[in-house]
């Protein structure tokens, strides 16, 4: 099956990110490239500019390049992680950048190949790895993990009101033949769901499946990391856009957004401290959703969560 991509919020992308892009010399860093959608977009809207995009699966980089190559030069491709971004500066020489995107979560290359196991409704392999040269898949995970290791990403990445069920039930059913497919896992999921649960909220194994794919590719950790990063690397007058499509993810990038978009003048204090005011300018109120319209031609518009902000002070 060809995967295919369709920008999230494509149009609010460009939009933010213009003024930062719109001057000789702008460098962005795409640092969740996958398909190369909003890459394509930005480079089209800005002639001059050159994109940096990371990506940690070989397949969509090796499509993305594909896609961009018409911009030539312009594009620097990087086999990494998005936490790696500041070693991948540090490569190419760049000391500072005008714009930032993250698309974080799945990207139409990994749901769209059935092979790669992150699909909950095609029965395949449980790799779920978004890397499918290293590390451990979703099958090593549910064949060694505790019931209380199981129980734990369950609840804590995926929300799952019956993580401990769940957990209990993969062990038991593992002694009697490791698991391999995604089939029988959402089998199992479907027995040990309430039925007026699974009538509610979607498919009763999105939940398993999404914190699955966030242990084996260790998302939050790398994001935790990523997002600091991704700030020391702008320039004053830089901006960064973030797409997440999960709460847990959103609440990371809200945190770090707000860590540096406050005073750290003590209260009472008239005048502001040196070194003490704000670095950034939220440019977004809240988290910021696609309309009905959009959500309806792009399903995976549908979660959401677009924040973005502008540095307007060096760090001190």
């Amino acid at each position: 099956m060809q995967p295919t991509h369709v920008p999230v919020l494509l149009d609010r992308v460009l939009d933010l990110l213009a003024p930062a892009l719109d001057k000789p010399g702008a460098i962005l860093v795409d640092a969740t490239l996958g398909l190369g959608g909003h890459a394509d977009a930005l480079l089209s809207a800005h002639p001059e500019l050159r994109l940096v995009g990371l990506d940690r699966d070989p397949a969509a980089l090796a499509r993305s390049g594909e896609r961009l190559a018409k911009h030539g030069d312009r594009v620097h491709l990087v086999h990494a992680v998005y936490d790696k971004l500041p070693e991948a500066l540090d490569d190419l020489d760049i000391d500072g950048v005008h714009g930032i995107l993250f698309d974080l979560g799945v990207s139409s290359m990994q749901l769209d190949v059935a092979e790669r196991g992150f699909a909950y409704r095609a029965d395949a392999a449980l790799d779920m790895r978004m890397d499918p040269t290293t590390g451990q898949t979703a099958a090593d995970v549910l064949n060694t993990y505790s019931v209380a290791d199981l129980t734990r990403i369950l609840r804590e990445y995926g929300e799952e009101r019956f993580a401990q069920r769940i957990a209990k039930a993969i062990v038991a059913e593992r002694e009697k033949e490791p698991f391999t497919t995604s089939g029988r896992l959402v089998e199992l999921i479907y027995a040990n769901v309430p039925a007026a649960t699974r009538r509610t909220g979607g498919h009763p194994a999105k939940r398993t499946f999404q914190a699955l794919r966030i242990e084996v590719n260790a998302e939050l950790d790398v994001l935790t990391d990523a997002i600091p990063a991704a700030l020391a690397a702008l320039v004053v007058g830089g901006r960064i856009v973030v797409e997440a499509y999960q709460s847990l993810e959103d609440r990371i990038v809200k945190r770090a957004f707000a860590e540096l978009a406050r005073s750290r003048t003590p209260q009472g204090v008239p005048v502001e401290l040196p070194g003490h005011a704000p670095q950034l300018r939220l440019l977004t109120r809240g988290a910021e959703q696609a309309d009905e319209e959009e959500k309806e031609r792009n399903p995976r518009a549908a979660s959401v969560r677009l924040r973005a902000a502008e540095r307007i002070r060096e760090a001190a």
